[in-house]
């Protein structure tokens, strides 16, 4: 990160690794929800399933940075 400090592809790649990190979340809380949904746990599925929503939004809000202009300013510095 020192390397690239200052520079628009350190932006693109702290980007990218946040998003990565909500893609395994938003797997763990579905499977998770799936597994409590199996089990009969109805409070833990409306629990799971809030959680899951809300690491949608913050996907969706890393997807809109992204191509919003964080990518496009990283191959622009290029």
């Amino acid at each position: 990160m020192k390397e690239y400090k200052g520079m628009p592809a350190l932006d693109a790649g702290l980007l990218a690794a946040a998003q990565a990190v909500e893609h395994y979340e938003m797997s763990r809380y579905g499977t998770l929800k799936t597994w409590a949904s199996e089990l009969g746990l109805k409070q833990a599925v409306k629990l799971l399933d809030a959680t899951l929503s809300e690491e949608k939004k913050t996907n969706d809000t890393l997807t809109s940075l992204a191509e919003g202009g964080v990518n496009e300013h990283a191959r622009a510095a290029e």
